[in-house]
């Protein structure tokens, strides 16, 4: 696959997320996926960390995503700017209106087509923040 298509990826495994359609976003990913959630803690396996990435999408009604790309050899960054309004529990905290507003930085690594990687970079602490104070 060239770059493009690398990149098209990307916005397809976030389109069916947001979709709520786990077996094509799992169709993306390689047997072999891991994911780094800051730093280098890796967790081996599709399954978890889709339901892990569902379960943050729905604690906020009517997200929206802009996602900006960049491509290089086998690897593929994405620049997500992500707001919604708390409408469940997340990160302990319960829902109390709070709109988020982030911004994180994924790279994902691309082998024969699909992702064999992903590693996740974000303020976690400034999420908390905007959370707890609600409205």
């Amino acid at each position: 696959m060239g770059l493009e298509e690398n990149k098209k990826l990307v916005v397809r495994f976030y389109d069916a997320l947001k979709r709520k359609d786990s077996d094509a976003a799992a169709s993306l990913c390689d047997e072999g996926f891991v994911f780094y959630n800051q730093v280098d803690t890796p967790r081996n396996g599709i399954q978890g960390f889709l339901a892990s990435e569902q379960k943050n999408l729905d604690a906020f009604e009517g997200y929206s995503m802009d996602i900006e790309t960049i491509a290089e050899g086998d690897n593929v960054v994405a620049y997500i700017v992500f707001e919604g309004d708390q409408s469940r529990e997340i990160f302990g905290i319960p829902p109390k209106g709070a709109h988020l507003r982030m911004s994180m930085c994924n790279l994902f690594r691309v082998k024969n087509g699909k992702f064999i990687e992903k590693r996740a970079h974000f303020d976690r602490l400034d999420h908390m923040e905007q959370l707890n104070k609600g409205s």
